[in-house]
């Protein structure tokens, strides 16, 4: 049976050509028939094209945590298998390294790796009447923040209805546990086990002591109010796409339908990539 297998990359990185001739020259033996991006095309001279989610059954990426990231988006919820290969440095959510990527790609074609599901978030503007403005799907997280000028925001925090807090500060970071270790850590968020389903709301330099991030059920509803909106107020969605909160919008934040389901193989569980990328603890595991 033929696996459609797309190929999303990002043209920036060395090595993209050395593994899409890889891929060239292996797919036929693993049964994988090959698609590749509008982007990847100058790569893969005549080969298939990538244009919709349901043209294929696994989907692998080349390059980094965005290009991860930008391939999720581009899923829309569809479930299938995502493998990451990290072309750069960090690679925190791909699947392995380049280096690792021959032995890891055939390994994934005889079917020797779990998939891990992850939850994603949907935020959308929504006008006083109710109206439904911009929807934004993000894997990592969804944040507020000001556009070109120097105040802070003062915002109002719902959870179901219920106010959670009013506060000023420079941003509100809402995030899945995936995104636990990206922005939301930054604004001193905690870690969250990237399988446990929650919401985590983490503000940005609040100009208080007497709040912390709180984490809410996965099927929460979390609203944000901007109080006396100024000039430019900014949603950002994984850092790569967003839209501006206009006068007498707010934020409505809720689990999006469809988990991310990522490919995982033995060894590389999710403390390790903790250590042996975030450092996590102060010893690297080079040292041990």
């Amino acid at each position: 049976m033929t696996t459609r297998l797309g190929v999303v990359g990002h043209d920036g990185y060395e090595g993209l050509a050395e593994v899409v001739a890889l891929l060239q020259r292996e797919a036929p033996a693993h049964g994988h028939a090959l698609r590749f991006e509008a982007d990847l095309a100058h790569l893969a001279p005549g080969a298939d094209r990538l244009s919709r989610p349901d043209q294929v059954d696994a989907l692998l990426t080349l390059g980094g945590d965005g290009t991860l990231l930008r391939a999720a988006r581009f899923l829309d919820g569809r479930q299938v298998p995502v493998l990451g290969v990290n072309l750069g440095k960090l690679g925190f959510l791909t699947s392995c390294s380049i280096e690792e990527f021959p032995a890891a790609y055939r390994a994934f074609a005889r079917g020797e790796y779990t998939v891990q599901p992850r939850m994603a978030i949907a935020a959308s503007t929504v006008s006083a009447d109710g109206a439904l403005g911009v929807r934004i799907r993000a894997v990592n997280d969804a944040v507020i923040h000001k556009g070109g000028f120097a105040r802070v925001l003062r915002l109002r925090v719902f959870a179901d209805g219920d106010l959670v807090s009013a506060f000023a500060a420079d941003g509100l970071v809402i995030s899945t546990p995936t995104g636990s270790t990206a922005y939301s850590l930054s604004a001193a968020g905690p870690i969250v086990v990237p399988t446990f389903d929650a919401i985590l709301v983490t503000p940005v330099a609040p100009h208080t002591l007497a709040l912390r991030p709180t984490i809410l059920p996965p099927d929460a509803e979390v609203r944000v109010e901007v109080e006396d909106l100024p000039e430019e107020v900014l949603v950002t969605a994984d850092g790569q796409v967003g839209t501006s909160l206009a006068p007498g919008q707010h934020l409505i934040v809720r689990r999006a339908p469809g988990p991310l389901p990522l490919v995982r193989f033995a060894g590389n569980s999710f403390f390790t990539r903790l250590r042996r990328k975030l450092h996590w603890g102060g010893l690297d595991d080079r040292d041990r």
